[in-house]
């Protein structure tokens, strides 16, 4: 069984030497970078939710700048750090956020077509409303899509998720904590799509699961969840 990765495209793959593993890490970074160069006291607690990523994401992908030459770190008063862009770092914040809005507008286009037959499927299996698993920018598409489609998400599960709400659609921990459950389910996660879709397969069957087949996901033989 292959394990899917973020969703990539030819543009800005990354190498050895990249400050990001995959594209939505590249959009992640070019945000921290341009955040630190409006904000040099910003707190990591703030780039977190600015970016709706865990704490501890935050914590690595500052580390990483730092290694990587992009950022310097002065300690300031009250045990705080101010950050400050080097050169290089203003060059890759200018080189992640180009590469980042290309893979983007190429991500939306395929997105929204593969979120609209999804939901279309949905409806003709009669599924009213479904959950969505995995906070993303495929997780939005989705919601936009089911909208247009008549049908109703009752949630998006994602546990470390810092959001009470992704547009306006209400944020839970775990699929458990969804209740009424949903009539099916729909896998938006991308960084670990293959590990989201065999544990929910595995909870509520895989005839409840929906995917779009961009992220790749491996399913079992004779599984009718596709």
């Amino acid at each position: 069984m292959t394990m899917a990765t973020d969703y990539k495209l030819p543009i800005g793959r990354a190498d050895a030497d990249d400050v990001a593993d995959s594209e939505t890490e590249r959009g992640h970074i070019a945000s921290l970078l341009a955040s630190v160069e409006r904000e040099a006291h910003v707190s990591q607690r703030r780039l977190a939710s600015e970016l709706g990523v865990a704490l501890g994401l935050v914590n690595t992908y500052i580390k990483r700048c730092v290694k990587k030459g992009l950022i310097k770190v002065q300690q300031a008063p009250s045990r705080r750090y101010a950050y400050y862009l080097t050169p290089q770092g203003f060059a890759e914040k200018s080189r992640l956020t180009a590469e980042y809005l290309a893979w983007s507008l190429t991500f939306f286009r395929r997105a929204r077509g593969e979120c609209a037959e999804l939901m279309a499927e949905a409806r003709r299996r009669g599924w009213r409303n479904v959950g969505l698993v995995g906070g993303s920018d495929l997780a939005e598409i989705a919601i936009l899509s089911a909208a247009e489609q008549g049908v109703t998400i009752a949630a998006v599960v994602d546990a470390g998720m810092q959001r009470q709400h992704l547009l306006s659609v209400a944020v839970a921990k775990q699929v458990a904590d969804v209740a009424p459950a949903p009539d099916g389910w729909v896998v938006t996660a991308i960084g670990d799509a293959q590990a989201t879709y065999d544990a929910l397969a595995a909870g509520v069957g895989p005839a409840g699961v929906l995917v779009p087949a961009m992220l790749s996901i491996t399913i079992t033989a004779g599984e009718a969840g596709r």
